[in-house]
């Protein structure tokens, strides 16, 4: 009788520490991101690693490899608005006038 009561405990001991690993997994996962556009705009503006992981709540490892990344894809990470080329932001020049047709006369 005894070595039924230790199985089962044991058993529901498993069962529940199998029930917590899915959500502490998911809660470490959400806990990690991070926005690798924020922390560059702080880098890009003049602020050291420190003062960003600071002000964005990031460690500062985190911070490196968002500049790693950045690095990685060819220079700064910009924010979307940053991104677009100064050609695409000039206006557009303005069409012809239609030429008259001899009919209209």
């Amino acid at each position: 009788m005894n070595k039924i009561k230790v199985v089962v405990g044991g058993f529901a001991v498993a069962m529940m520490l199998g029930a917590m690993l899915p959500a502490s997994v998911a809660h470490a996962a959400s806990r990690h991101k991070v926005d690798c556009s924020k922390v560059m705009d702080d880098i890009n503006g003049g602020k050291s690693v420190k003062e960003t992981a600071a002000d964005l709540h990031y460690s500062k490892s985190s911070v490196r490899r968002c500049q790693k990344k950045a690095k990685a894809e060819g220079g700064a990470m910009a924010s979307p608005a940053a991104e677009a080329s100064p050609a695409a932001m000039a206006p557009a020049p303005a069409a012809p006038a239609p030429a008259e047709s001899p009919a209209a006369h």
